[in-house]
């Protein structure tokens, strides 16, 4: 395996912002990932994993350390499923839109509905990945990984991946324990496309008879990209790291206040359920309704024109000009809403 010297992280990213890397390697093997391991250890450098480069934002001093990018290919029927489920082992580098179209292809349901989100499949329970009513939670069996705290490769079953709305072990309580090789999905042969998000609802209104998977997933593709969330060479809208803010969960007395706040302003505020006692805020509405409509911001960086919560590299930006947006609009939606948004990207250097 070969470790290079001072490659420029930008590129690698879909923000397309950030410094080098002081070391990089590609990883396609378990035997790669300890290489790598050893000599970062030997040297007391800091270890960054890189998947698709979707979700992050890289300081632009770029990282002291090594970055490995992580390339480990494959998709196989494995193991022992639940009754009336096929169990598929996908290898952490594979694309994660090309593994939901594998899935929809075999007509097997559970996935259908994260189509076109961009990255790599190891990244997906890292921050339990979610849209359009599904989460990889809801279908991930285990999740093979390097314990770097005792070297040994592990199997994490579901229940020990600590998934939440948008978090797991892996971005909260075990960030930077392991490194992610393999997920296994348990997933519906034949199953039924999952049609509960509205603007499903409304692409579908009017069928008479239930939209397959494969019709499921191309409705998919296609809001995202009417919003800007599919990456598309060349569209300028495409330059962001997907959703830079977290929907705010929050419980049925905070809901309340806020739905107070925003009568009081003329304003119906929509929220979704959560788990429990909970709900969810849309972020997105905050955003707008404290000022920022779509396309705000300035030369290089501002919102996209598409989505309220995409922030996007309009060319020559700096992780300083994203971060600074992404401050002004948490400050004034603070202020506005007493609520301040929590970002979604990993950040990378800083």
């Amino acid at each position: 395996m070969e470790i290079l010297e001072n490659i420029p992280l930008a590129p690698l990213t879909t923000l397309n912002i950030g410094g080098p890397a002081r070391y990089f390697a590609r990883a396609r093997s378990l035997e790669d990932v300890q290489q790598t391991i050893a000599f970062t250890r030997q040297r007391g450098l800091p270890l960054f994993v890189l998947g698709g480069g979707s979700n992050l934002v890289v300081s632009d001093r770029g990282f002291p350390g090594l970055v490995l990018k992580i390339e480990i290919a494959g998709i196989e029927l494995q193991g022992e499923a639940p009754a009336e489920k096929l169990r598929l082992t996908v290898g952490a580098g594979e694309s994660w839109d090309h593994f939901v179209s594998h899935a929809v292809m075999a007509n097997c349901a559970g996935i259908e509905c994260l189509s076109g989100i961009p990255g790599s499949v190891g990244g997906t329970p890292v921050q339990n990945v979610g849209a359009y009513g599904q989460e990889v939670s809801e279908t991930i069996s285990s999740v093979l990984a390097v314990d770097l705290s005792s070297g040994e490769v592990r199997s994490l079953s579901n229940t020990e991946c600590g998934f939440k709305y948008r978090s797991s072990i892996f971005n909260t309580t075990e960030r930077g324990r392991y490194i992610i090789l393999q997920v296994s999905f348990d997933l519906m042969p034949d199953g039924k496309a999952h049609i509960a998000y509205d603007d499903l609802k409304q692409h579908f209104a009017g069928w008479q008879t239930d939209p397959t998977l494969a019709e499921t997933r191309e409705a998919v593709r296609h809001i995202r990209a009417r919003k800007g969330m599919v990456i598309v060479p060349g569209d300028p809208e495409c330059r962001s790291a997907g959703s830079f803010f977290k929907n705010p969960v929050v419980s049925a007395d905070q809901l309340a206040h806020l739905r107070s706040r925003a009568a009081e302003k003329g304003f119906p505020l929509p929220s979704y359920p959560g788990l429990q006692t909970q709900h969810k805020i849309s972020a997105a509405w905050l955003v707008e309704h404290s000022g920022f409509t779509k396309g705000y911001g300035f030369d290089k960086v501002g919102i996209s024109h598409r989505h309220a919560l995409a922030l996007v590299n309009r060319g020559g930006a700096t992780a300083a000009d994203l971060l600074a947006l992404s401050g002004e609009i948490q400050d004034r939606v603070e202020s506005l809403w007493g609520m301040r948004l929590e970002t979604e990207p990993v950040m990378v250097g800083f």
